[in-house]
This record gives C-alpha cells, sequence and structure tokens, in this order.
C-alpha cells in the first residue's frame, strides 16, 4: 500500500458513503459533483499486502464553502492511517454548490457535528485561490 493507493480507495469510500446514503442519485440528476479541495494525510501503521482492512468514512463538518471528510483505515478497529479531506461540490456545466445549497437539497444533519477547530484552521490556511483569482507562483 503506497500514499497514492490510500488515496484512490478514499475516493471509494467517499463515493459508497454517498450511495448508502441515497445521496448519488439525486446529484447526478441534479448534474452536481464532489471534488477533492485539500487534503492532510497520516500514517501510523503500514498495511501489508492482501492484509484485511477497513475504510471508515464520516462527514465531520462544514464551512460556508464546503464539507470536511473524517477518513480512517483500520484493521480490528485500530487506526492505521487517517485524512482529513475537504469536499466542494461543482455543477455542471459551470459553477459551485454552496453546503447551504447542499442542505436545502438534502437537509442539515440533525446533530450538531463539527470537525476540530485545528481543521477548520487548516482548511483555511491552505486554500488557494478559487480558479478564477490569480494564482502566481512564487518561491520566497
Amino acid at each position: 500500500m503506497n500514499n497514492g493507493k490510500y488515496g484512490s480507495l478514499q475516493d471509494l469510500g467517499r463515493y459508497d458513503l454517498m450511495l448508502r446514503s441515497g445521496t448519488w442519485k439525486r446529484l447526478r440528476k441534479l448534474r452536481w459533483y464532489p471534488v477533492v479541495v485539500a487534503e492532510t494525510m497520516t500514517f501510523r501503521k503500514s498495511l501489508s499486502p492482501w492484509q484485511k482492512f477497513e475504510i471508515e468514512t464520516q462527514l465531520a463538518g462544514w464551512d460556508k464553502d464546503g464539507f470536511l471528510v473524517d477518513q480512517r483505515f483500520t484493521v480490528a478497529g485500530e487506526i492505521y492511517y487517517q485524512s482529513w479531506v475537504r469536499v466542494r461540490f461543482l455543477k455542471n456545466p459551470r459553477g459551485i454548490v454552496t453546503p447551504d445549497q447542499v442542505f436545502a437539497e438534502f437537509g442539515r444533519p440533525a446533530d450538531k457535528r463539527q470537525a476540530p477547530d485545528w481543521v477548520h484552521e487548516w482548511a483555511k490556511t491552505t486554500a488557494l485561490p478559487k480558479g478564477k483569482e490569480p494564482a502566481p507562483s512564487i518561491w520566497s
């Protein structure tokens, strides 16, 4: 298992969450689709070839621009790898879907879940300018 494979399997975990929650079909009809905006990964233990593991995926919070997803790879309930993923929804042919628009369509979670403060701070401090804003590559 390498860092690239973790990312690909995480995509499947988020897709599975949308399928199981019943949101995927409706997203397709609305022509909305999720994209990863940012991600931070922490590796704790190596997964060996053919070792069985589970991927746990949970919507952990949101802000005005996107959603924060906690994903973990576990073996017998023990965390081997964890990542925080910031996801935004886009609409086809163009445009950004805000969390408020998503909640208007699907409902807001009943609980008051929020990611830890450091995750919100990470999301703010690592954000790049939006697509139409300038983002010059200048090394300091």
